[in-house]
């Protein structure tokens, strides 16, 4: 264990530190020179000339110290965790291949989501994938490469059953949300970010929405896709097909995704061809206040940079104010 005493630097003595050193011995060299061929031609004695230079070097080097940063003596520092619990539910039906939004509505997504990630810091940020039932992507973490890389692989067929139901995803978030409540917890700072073309084929969703109320957690909803829709493409080719043989046509159904974020205090955005939402999204989340969720004690050492600079100050006015003879050295 280092003692409270260690000298440690916070910057290293490099190059441009070298160069400074050498040009303000060259400069004094040329000053002492000239000084002591003024001084042999007025008469002086050559060694008055040197009664300053202990002084400057002095101030010199303490300045040169000042700029290095020495650090002596610890003590303790106290750092609070602030952030947010954020789960994101990605909606991974066969509607989100289509190309409305291009080059689909999944990539789309997934580009704006990368960008949301990064910005988003300092917030706990987990991964939830749907369709007709509900998976855990990636739990609720800080480390913001590995939420990259699980978002990277996200593509529609990571779920087997088809078709959308809101319930599953809702479900599973609550209960991850719930789990993650203790006495510091400010109940604003739980989200869910549920994005989706809107299209829930499930009749369980608003029963679990007084949840959601009972329990703080606001819903904000990403709607993916346009009014006049596109058709889905067939996983080999073609098109998916309806009854009659005809390509289905997948629209962006913003009423429920409305509904849900209205009924829990959220907001809807949406993205599509014409308007993208994504930078007001991440707006509201980070207006949100965080929650405090730990409080660390580090060691550190302190920058006692000042003592030397205080130093340095103290020398230069006694090199102003002190006079040799009729030279000011």
């Amino acid at each position: 264990m280092a003692s409270s005493m260690d000298l440690q630097w916070y910057y290293q003595f490099d190059g441009w530190k070298y160069t400074i050193l050498t040009l303000f011995g060259l400069a004094y060299l040329l000053y002492i020179i000239r000084i002591l061929d003024l001084a042999q031609r007025l008469g002086y004695q050559r060694r008055w000339v040197f009664i300053k230079l202990p002084i400057r070097i002095l101030y010199f080097s303490s300045l040169m110290i000042a700029l290095m940063g020495p650090s002596f003596g610890y003590g303790k520092k106290y750092i609070e965790a602030i952030g947010k619990d954020i789960f994101i539910a990605i909606d991974l039906s066969k509607s989100m291949d289509t190309q409305d939004v291009p080059p689909s509505r999944i990539e789309k997504l997934k580009f704006e989501l990368q960008n949301l990630i990064k910005i988003l810091f300092a917030d706990r940020i987990g991964l939830i994938i749907f369709a007709e039932d509900a998976y855990m992507h990636c739990p609720l973490t800080y480390d913001k490469a590995a939420l990259d890389l699980f978002l990277q692989n996200i593509h529609t067929g990571l779920v087997s059953h088809q078709g959308t139901d809101f319930y599953p995803p809702l479900k599973m978030a609550i209960d991850r949300l719930k789990d993650t409540q203790n006495s510091l917890t400010q109940v604003k700072s739980r989200i869910l970010i549920l994005a989706s073309d809107g299209e829930d084929f499930g009749e369980e969703a608003q029963s679990i929405l007084e949840e959601y109320q009972n329990n703080g957690v606001r819903v904000f909803t990403l709607g993916i896709g346009t009014a006049q829709g596109g058709n889905i493409p067939h996983a080999y080719q073609g098109y998916i097909l309806d009854e009659k043989g005809k390509p289905v046509v997948s629209r962006l159904n913003y009423k429920n995704l409305e509904s849900l974020s209205e009924q829990t205090g959220g907001q809807f955005f949406e993205i599509s061809k014409v308007k993208n939402d994504m930078s007001q999204l991440i707006k509201t989340i980070q207006e949100i206040k965080g929650e405090r969720r730990d409080i660390r004690t580090l060691d550190v050492s302190y920058n006692k940079y000042e003592y030397f600079l205080w130093i340095a100050l103290a020398l230069i006015f006694l090199d102003f104010v002190v006079i040799v003879k009729v030279l000011k050295l």
